[in-house]
């Protein structure tokens, strides 16, 4: 990998994990996400399921509409999407819809992650790669469900 997109997948996927901490400081699954296009950050998103008593209202989905507004479109080809563990299925669905060219994730979720349910749910183009500071994606995650025991 590029030393340079390695940089910015770490630099990003903070941005991501600062949106996770939002989520964990207001007790929802801390699971954060940004949507970048040309180097910019075009929309932001974190778990709201219990604040909005929606149980579609996970971190991808609020960015992917987010951004879409922001670029004036429902496609989002040449952004990429970094979210600090492996989308759930109706997320990697509505990332395939979207067309989006990369996802980048954290952690990986052996339970209800994308890769427990299907192959490659994303638009034939898009680029994967995940275990981008997993363990700090992983950590935020074990910390929140630790609370709750």
């Amino acid at each position: 990998m590029n030393i340079s997109f390695q940089n910015d997948d770490e630099r990003f996927m903070r941005m991501a994990l600062d949106e996770a901490h939002k989520a964990f400081e207001a007790d929802e699954v801390p699971i954060g996400a940004v949507i970048v296009h040309n180097g910019r950050i075009v929309a932001r998103g974190h778990n709201l399921t219990e604040t909005l008593t929606d149980v579609t209202a996970h971190a991808e989905m609020q960015a992917i509409t987010a951004a879409a507004t922001t670029i004036g479109g429902k496609y989002l080809t040449g952004c990429t999407l970094y979210v600090t563990v492996e989308p759930c299925l109706m997320c990697a669905g509505a990332l395939g819809w979207s067309q989006i060219s990369r996802i980048v994730y954290g952690a990986a979720d052996e339970k209800r992650g994308y890769h427990t349910f299907c192959g490659q749910p994303f638009h034939k183009k898009t680029e994967v790669t995940g275990g981008v500071l997993a363990e700090e994606c992983a950590d935020l995650m074990k910390s929140f469900f630790k609370g709750k025991r």
